[in-house]
């Protein structure tokens, strides 16, 4: 697979608690089966991929924080 090609499909969505002045940046979007996250302040270091039942979890973790 084109890793170049994959990852321009992929519609990454940024927090809504994201800063637009360059504060906390972080994007998610669904990769294949599994739901990644970055850090849109720096590509470079990549995405993790977590499984959406982990993803629903620390959601609500963050939620109730």
């Amino acid at each position: 697979m084109n890793n170049e090609r994959f990852s321009r499909s992929i519609v990454w969505r940024k927090s809504s608690h994201s800063s637009s002045q360059g504060g906390d940046c972080v994007e998610s979007a669904q990769v294949s089966d599994r739901i990644g996250v970055r850090d849109s302040k720096d590509l470079s270091v990549g995405h993790i991929a977590v499984d959406p039942a982990s993803w629903t979890v620390l959601i609500g973790s963050i939620r109730t924080a």
